[in-house]
């Protein structure tokens, strides 16, 4: 087994996850170990696993994103894999339970920045604290630059479920379709009731799959410049999660084309975040937690 024998179960808002570090780069998790912790049943149960380990120890990273990783100053690394065992561009969520982990193995300053590198670029947390209404041990994540394509350019389906909606293109360093439904281009059922176990459909099909964030909104104050919507979410390697750092940020950017509103506290099953979208880049804020620390027999 490529596993230490200790490993910790941390959330944030809801996307949970096992992790654990590797200092020393001798506990590369296999496919099979990766499903084994995150199946809910017969291991412990997650959407995803987290090696924190050094940049050099990451086998998958060509010497051109280990150079811009380290140029970036992040002498960590954030070594995702989805709870299927496959590998992962970066899961934004993610970020902020392992950044929590980090500064409690020491690895991490509590009261810095913290320079966190991933299969998307260095990314950078800044803890916040308590704030309400996002709660406990809050970090503010530089997510970098997105791209999106053309608006609505895509048909998203649900198998089993009636109508169908469209769907943006996003990529936050890994793809996301976004389709706002309860309005006048969509015919599925509210956001509370859709069934997302089955994966959705989306067409034309994206070669890479993609995440796929069903959004509502909710209000906008004008007088604030701040927006509230609902989200669900389908991702890919995981299926339904509570929550979604990348998808959240994904469905900022597609609310800003449409609304013109940068601002957002966007909720979700595991809770209420913020999102911020600029022109170069987007900033997610919300909370993480410990949960416990598990000895693997």
């Amino acid at each position: 087994m490529s596993l230490p024998q200790r490993v910790t179960k941390t959330h944030a808002t809801g996307n949970d996850f096992v992790v654990y570090l590797d200092k020393s780069g001798k506990f590369e998790p296999s496919a099979d170990e990766v499903r084994f912790l995150c199946d809910r049943h017969f291991g412990i149960g997650g959407d995803g696993l987290i090696r924190l380990t050094r940049p050099d120890f990451v086998s998958d990273l060509s010497d051109d994103q280990l150079s811009d990783v380290l140029a970036g100053g992040a002498k960590w690394f954030m070594d995702y894999r989805n709870a299927d065992g496959s590998l992962a561009e970066m899961c934004g969520n993610g970020t902020r339970a392992i950044t929590l982990f980090a500064q409690r193995e020491g690895v991490a300053d509590s009261t810095e920045p913290f320079r966190l590198g991933t299969r998307a670029g260095v990314k950078i947390l800044t803890p916040r604290g308590n704030m309400r209404p996002y709660g406990a041990n809050v970090f503010q994540v530089e997510m970098g630059e997105w791209k999106i394509g053309e608006t609505d350019a895509y048909e998203v389906t649900i198998p089993g479920a009636e109508g169908s909606a469209r769907g943006t293109f996003v990529d936050m360093g890994n793809p996301h379709v976004v389709a706002v439904i309860e309005d006048a281009f969509a015919s599925l059922p509210v956001v509370e009731s859709l069934d997302l176990v089955t994966k959705p459909v989306v067409a034309p099909v994206i070669e890479s799959d993609q995440n796929v964030e069903f959004v509502r909104v909710d209000d906008i104050d004008q007088n604030t410049g701040v927006g509230e919507a609902t989200m669900r979410v389908n991702e890919r390697g995981c299926g339904e999660t509570l929550s979604c750092g990348t998808g959240l940020c994904a469905t900022g950017v597609v609310l800003r084309a449409k609304t013109g509103i940068s601002h957002w506290d966007i909720t979700v099953r595991g809770g209420t975040l913020r999102v911020d979208v600029a022109d170069s880049d987007v900033k997610l804020t919300g909370a993480a937690t410990l949960v416990a620390d598990i000895d693997l027999l």
